[in-house]
């Protein structure tokens, strides 16, 4: 049996909604000849299957073994013109594709005066929203068309092609540089994470001063300023300049809103610019701030006018619920975020197939961490438990790293001491496998290690002396980012002031409204 998710028919099948069915099935059943099609049959096979299996499909005398291979390349196919001949999906974008096609077809034809007017018309459109790409390829038929067929209707119509030519050249390069800039940062931050020491530090910023091209800001378009703050960004979370992540998140975010026509067509972008907004504010604890766009990214997309799709469901499914989580952190109010579990499991089956694994397993995190806020530390430990005995998941070790640490600290609340002793070893074997293990998580093992050898009443002096250890750590360049994950100092200073440790969360998101 095939794997489900390693089968790009099933899996595309399984993706259309009710009407997309309907749909392709008017669209095969247009001529009388396909409706006892064997494409049709398999795909009825397949809409019926709860999981691939090859060996039902070869029973079922639809089709023979060496067959089936060219029959379904053939179904994926009609399956997909169906897809773009659905009103849903004819945007700007597919909309010029298609006339430029209707243009080629005309000037293959020889119909040269109904291709060139299609262009004209069809270029302004691209250029009205920033589709420069697509321009500049009209443009270069424009151009193969004059020199077979000199209209003459316009004076210097050579110049004026040449002209647009170089300048949507121009615009296409300076695109291209931002985004390769964006996507490297990016590429790094995956790969290596966020900067540990100054030779890291320097060698990020060279790297980002030598590779951003030269501009006036004035002259970039819409999508050369959105390379150019995704650049930004990017530069500015390696380095971990949150209040800099901010300006270029919020530079992003209002690109969008000032030319609102951008978010009908590019959701994506629009979604993920509020992603990092909001993360953006997270890390800088601007909770009033947070909420207000929280708020406002929730209203959007749930207007009418915001553009639906089975992506854009899972992507806004992803960062509303991951930062609504966000919120109660911030503000201390687990109790209240606890409705949120259901939603999150809820949608995580809905959007298995299309969210990746590692953001479920950050999803899982925070659940653990609300959890852990309320004082429910056995359920706390089942769902990082998740995230730990996870053996194929390649995920940013920072994120194993503490759902490891917390466990331990979760087991200590719990009262779990065998289960302790057994995390610590392993917890200090995987750390010692890191090799870029920070001054907070080495103090955090340290502790845990001893609590053995403390007596109770010697236990308060403890938690003191980890809290002033850790305490200057809060605002060190390199080793802020351990409490973006965890909120430690929150945690001592429960135990220091015998205090539940929502309470100290909540205690200092109102000092910072104040």
């Amino acid at each position: 049996m095939t794997n489900a998710h390693k089968d790009a028919l099933f899996v595309l099948v399984k993706s259309l909604s009710k009407s997309e069915k309907r749909q392709f099935k008017l669209y095969v059943g247009r001529l009388g000849v396909n409706t006892d099609a064997k494409f049709l049959a398999l795909f009825n096979l397949l809409d019926k299957m709860r999981g691939y299996d090859e060996t039902v499909i070869l029973d079922s005398g639809i089709v023979k073994k060496t067959q089936l291979s060219n029959l379904k390349a053939h179904l994926y196919k009609q399956v997909l013109v169906s897809l773009r001949l659905n009103p849903v999906n004819q945007n700007i974008r597919v909309q010029i594709r298609e006339q430029l096609d209707f243009a080629t077809i005309l000037y293959q034809k020889g119909l040269y005066k109904q291709s060139l007017k299609i262009l004209d018309k069809v270029k302004s459109i691209a250029i009205e929203h920033e589709e420069k790409n697509i321009a500049y390829e009209i443009v270069e038929l424009e151009k193969i068309i004059e020199t077979q067929y000199i209209t003459r209707s316009i004076p210097d119509r050579a110049d004026e092609l040449s002209v647009q030519a170089k300048e949507l050249s121009e615009q296409n390069v300076m695109t291209s540089k931002l985004s390769n800039l964006s996507l490297q940062l990016y590429g790094m931050m995956l790969k290596v994470g966020y900067v540990r020491n100054d030779e890291d530090y320097w060698k990020v910023r060279r790297y980002f001063e030598s590779h951003l091209p030269k501009y006036q800001l004035e002259a970039l378009g819409f999508r050369e300023k959105l390379w150019l703050y995704k650049a930004h960004l990017w530069y500015s979370f390696l380095i971990q300049d949150f209040l800099s992540c901010y300006k270029y998140a919020s530079k992003w975010v209002d690109l969008f809103y000032d030319q609102k026509e951008m978010i009908y067509l590019n959701p994506v972008f629009f979604l993920k610019g509020n992603h990092y907004l909001l993360e953006s504010l997270f890390y800088v604890k601007y909770s009033s701030q947070f909420k207000e766009t929280l708020d406002k990214l929730e209203h959007m997309v749930n207007s009418n006018s915001f553009p639906k799709n089975d992506n854009i469901s899972s992507l806004a499914f992803l960062y509303i619920n991951s930062n609504k989580l966000n919120l109660h952190f911030l503000e201390g109010t687990f109790e209240k975020g606890l409705y949120l579990v259901k939603v999150v499991e809820y949608g995580i089956a809905k959007h298995k197939d299309r969210i990746d694994e590692h953001h479920i397993m950050v999803f899982y995190y925070k659940i653990a961490c609300l959890y852990f806020g309320v004082g429910n530390n056995k359920t706390c430990i089942e769902y990082l438990k998740k995230i730990i005995n996870n053996k194929n998941l390649k995920m940013r070790e920072d994120l194993m790293c503490f759902a490891r640490v917390l466990s331990l600290v979760a087991h200590y609340e719990a009262g779990m001491d065998y289960h302790l002793e057994v995390q610590l070893k392993s917890t200090y074997k995987f750390l010692l496998k890191m090799d870029d293990l920070h001054e907070v998580q080495k103090e955090m093992i340290k502790f845990l290690r001893n609590l053995g050898d403390i007596y109770p009443h010697e236990l308060r002096n403890e938690f003191q002396k980890l809290y002033d250890q850790l305490k200057k750590y809060e605002d060190h360049p390199y080793e802020k980012r351990a409490f973006l994950y965890l909120d430690i100092l929150s945690w001592l200073e429960s135990h220091l002031q015998n205090k539940p440790v929502a309470q100290i969360i909540r205690e200092k998101a109102m000092a910072v409204t104040r």
